[in-house]
């Protein structure tokens, strides 16, 4: 099957495989979208299969990520997602190289990935990246893990920023930190804060509209992240059913 490297007409254009056909997520892919066109300048390069389908990596250069990293000289993957009838087909596997090519022929020293201690959504199941030769070199708590595939063995060991076990966040009540990198993010936020609200619970959510601030904010994995009275709760991006049933264990 086909792969397709998007550019920003493209992008434009075609789909992005995030939140396909849901009207609720329009405005959000719109978001995505722009939030992509804008990373293509950075260095960024998103493959996706030449189907309607969630099939697709994307991926940049480590010191332009937004996450809270250092990885000097080496690619990061912001996402690698199969999903559907497509799974089992060898699609990640084909995606992962060509990252791997791209990140070789630039010179770089390696690729790095966050992914879950355990099976967890919206994280990379680290085992798939084990079995290729990626290595857990860091932690942060309570459960992110950073993969790490060297091409140079005397490279300098990427890192996380941050690792207590006890990020924490400014502010009563429920605190969202999140980017336009994920539509799902973007879509379910008014929905978060209504149901909040409707629980007498103060809301505040933060969107990461840049590089340094996405680097610098107090969560690991910087697509979403949900506080509760300062305390991490989870990076996980709740459907407003699973959220609600969560506010009324406050």
């Amino acid at each position: 099957m086909e792969y397709l490297q998007m550019t920003s007409n493209q992008i434009e254009q075609e789909h992005i495989c995030c939140a396909l056909g849901a009207k609720q997520y329009e405005q959000a892919v719109k978001e995505k979208k722009k939030w992509l066109m804008d990373r293509i300048n950075d260095g960024l390069v998103f493959y996706r299969l030449n189907e309607r389908a969630k099939v697709f990596i994307e991926y940049l250069p480590a010191h332009q990520a937004w996450a809270p990293i250092e990885a000097p000289n080496y690619m990061y993957i912001n996402c690698l997602w199969v999903s559907g009838k497509y799974k089992n087909q060898h699609h990640a596997r084909r995606l992962l190289e060509k990252c791997i090519e791209d990140a070789q022929a630039q010179g770089m020293d390696g690729i790095v990935h966050i992914v879950g201690k355990k099976k967890l959504p919206f994280l990379s199941d680290k085992r798939f990246f084990e079995h290729l030769g990626f290595k857990i070199i860091d932690h942060a708590a309570p459960y992110f893990e950073l993969a790490v595939y060297k091409f140079n063995d005397e490279a300098v060991e990427p890192s996380f920023k941050f690792h207590t076990s006890d990020l924490k966040s400014q502010g009563d009540g429920i605190i969202i930190y999140y980017t336009a990198q994920c539509p799902f993010a973007v879509g379910v936020i008014n929905d978060l804060r209504d149901a909040t609200v409707k629980k007498g619970i103060p809301f505040h959510a933060y969107q990461l509209t840049t590089k340094e601030e996405a680097q610098n904010a107090p969560i690991i994995w910087t697509t979403f992240g949900l506080f509760y009275n300062g305390q991490f709760v989870t990076h996980e991006i709740m459907s407003v059913n699973k959220f609600e049933k969560f506010l009324n264990t406050l």
